[in-house]
Parts: C-alpha cells; sequence; structure tokens
C-alpha cells in the first residue's frame, strides 16, 4: 500500500512537472488581411514565425490568421492588437487616419524608389521619430511597398488628362488626396473590397504595386498599367508588424530577446525585399495577360510631380498646425532614403 502511494504521488508529481513545462510555453495569434500566398504573408510573415518557433527552442507558437479570420475589417486590426484581441497584427497604416501622422511622410508623393531600401529608411525614420505615436503597443518592425502603380479598365492612363473623371480607388487618405489632386475621382477602401468593386462597377481603376495584383488578379479586372520609368515611383503605402504591449512585457527576458532579434531593421528589409521580388512576377503576369503596361518618361514625370506638389504643401501645413514640424520631417525622411540606398 506504501509503495502504491509513493508511485501515485511519484506519477502526480510527473504530471504536474509537465503541466508546469507546458504552461510555460507561449502561443500568440497574429492577424492579418491578405492571404497567406500574398508577399508578405508568405515571404516575410511565414518565415519570421518559423525563425521566432525554432530560435525560442519550439517554446514559442504562432497562429497565423490570414484574411481577417478572426473577425472584423482590415482598418480595425490597430484596434484589435492595442486592446488585446489578438496578440500580434500586419497591417497598413494609412488605414486608420489620423493615428499616424509621422508615417504619413513617407506616403507622399513621389518620395520613394525601391522597397528594400525604403523599408529600411522608413523602420529607421519611425523608430527615431515615430516613438510616441507607438506608446500604447509594441511595433516590431515597419516597411513600405514598391512603387504604386494606376491601374484600369479600359485604356491605359498615358498623362494626366486621362485620369479626369475616373474613380480610382486608393489605400489611404494621403493617396486619396493623390488622386484626386492629379483629377481622379478617389475612393477610399482596403485591398480586400477591390477585386468585387472592379468587377462591379463601383470603381474604374485602382492603384496598388504590382506584387498584390497577383493573389486579387488584379491582370484580370484591367486592362492596362501605368508607372514611372525611373524611381522614385508616384507613391507607397506603410506598414508595420505590431504587438500587444502588454503581451510582450509579460514575456520571459530570453523569449523577449528572441522576438527582438528576429524583428527590427533585418524583418524590414526582409520584407521589403519580399515587396520588389514580387512585384516583378506581378509586372510579367500584366504583360503575359497582353495588357498595356505604361511607363511614363522623366520628362512628363515631371508634370506629375508638379501637379502633386500641392499635396505636399498641404500635408506640411497640417502638420505644422498640429505641433508638428512638417519640413522636418520630410527633410528627415529624404535623409533616411538616401543613407539607406
Amino acid at each position: 500500500m506504501k509503495r502504491l502511494l509513493c508511485m501515485s504521488l511519484s506519477l502526480l508529481g510527473i504530471t504536474l512537472a509537465a503541466v508546469g513545462a507546458h504552461s510555460s510555453e507561449v502561443t500568440l495569434r497574429l492577424h492579418q488581411f491578405l492571404p497567406l500566398q500574398a508577399a508578405i504573408p508568405a515571404n516575410t510573415i511565414a518565415p519570421w514565425i518559423e525563425t521566432v518557433h525554432e530560435a525560442s527552442g519550439g517554446r514559442i507558437t504562432i497562429e497565423h490568421y490570414p484574411s481577417m479570420q478572426l473577425g472584423g475589417r482590415a482598418p480595425e486590426l490597430y484596434g484589435q492588437v492595442r486592446n488585446g484581441v489578438v496578440d500580434i497584427i500586419w497591417t497598413v497604416l494609412g488605414y486608420t487616419p489620423g493615428l499616424f501622422p509621422t508615417a504619413e511622410t513617407f506616403e507622399l508623393p513621389f518620395m520613394t524608389g525601391d522597397a528594400t531600401s525604403g523599408s529600411v529608411a522608413f523602420h529607421r525614420f519611425m523608430m527615431e521619430n515615430g516613438e510616441d505615436e507607438f506608446k500604447d503597443v509594441h511595433p516590431l518592425a515597419f516597411h513600405i511597398h514598391g512603387p504604386g502603380v494606376i491601374h484600369v479598365k479600359g485604356e491605359a492612363v498615358r498623362n494626366l488628362d486621362d485620369l479626369h473623371g475616373k474613380k480610382l480607388r486608393g489605400p489611404t487618405r494621403m493617396i486619396t488626396n493623390l488622386l484626386g489632386e492629379l483629377g481622379a475621382t478617389p475612393v477610399g477602401m482596403p485591398v480586400p473590397a477591390v477585386p468585387e468593386s472592379l468587377a462591379k462597377g463601383v470603381i474604374d481603376g485602382t492603384v496598388l504595386p504590382y506584387e498584390v495584383t497577383i493573389p486579387l488578379k488584379i491582370a484580370e479586372l484591367t486592362d492596362g498599367h501605368t508607372g514611372f520609368a525611373s524611381y522614385p515611383g508616384l507613391y507607397t503605402a506603410t506598414f508595420a508588424l505590431i504587438m500587444n504591449k502588454t503581451r510582450y512585457a509579460g514575456l520571459p527576458d530570453d523569449l523577449k530577446a528572441v522576438i527582438d532579434a528576429a524583428s527590427g531593421e533585418k524583418l524590414a528589409r526582409l520584407a521589403g525585399q519580399a515587396m520588389d521580388d514580387v512585384d516583378k512576377v506581378g509586372l510579367d503576369i500584366a504583360r503575359r495577360s497582353g495588357n498595356a503596361v505604361v511607363e511614363i518618361d522623366d520628362v512628363a514625370k515631371a508634370k506629375w510631380q508638379a501637379a502633386s506638389q500641392p499635396v505636399v504643401d498641404n500635408w506640411i501645413a497640417e502638420m505644422n498646425r498640429k505641433g508638428l514640424n512638417g519640413v522636418g520631417l520630410v527633410t528627415k525622411a529624404r535623409s533616411a532614403i538616401a543613407a539607406a540606398n
């Protein structure tokens, strides 16, 4: 009887030890708005998740929920991570207008070129200048996409006059402001709504980098694609991978170190490279579809830049009214871009 009692206590001790070991493992839920095969989910988020899992010795598991599978709309992602509904999100910062004015600096027209160096520059810029805007969360990395392209049904856009009367979707308030200044009728909407809106004629076209046209099948829904022959491109959108502040703070120091080591500028560069690589694939698909691909030369580009200058001027004035140094932010952004090239 005594032997059985000892054996039972020993087994109970083993069981409790196993439960304790299991409870020390960390499972994090990551929520984002694009399908798994899109450039960032497939080529940045997925390898980052694997890196964190392996470097933690399996102690951190990150569950990846694409295409808003946990509910809500894409503009709600920031609120979800801030409020602890999910642990990590990847989002377009411009989906929550007004919250991140510093990030908008990189959305100004004709600011950036390739996504790789631009993402490094943007990450550095935000870490140095955007701390107050992210005090309620724990940012893991900032990045941008490659040059935005105009995709339309019917005849391709070849000059500014071709924009007049066209209803074009823009992702953020900065970019819809730009489209309006250039003569189009801007329509703001998150990217998941674009294919249906094109198919139903709600919009005549959209602005997107080539990489995201692939999962959305934009080459099948439009006929013409217009970009610029040289950098900088028309615009870019800004993105961030963000973790809930309390969830991060509650991790053991060694697991914080694992996440830190896999994130930051290294992750920003990975995201930018993923965007650049898949931009080439998207452009090739557009060409193979038989669609018109237009690249505006530098002489004509000067007219577009002049037409877009009021967007920059108005934004600087707005930032100044908010107590921010608009010219200073633009100068710092351009310096960061030059240093990263």
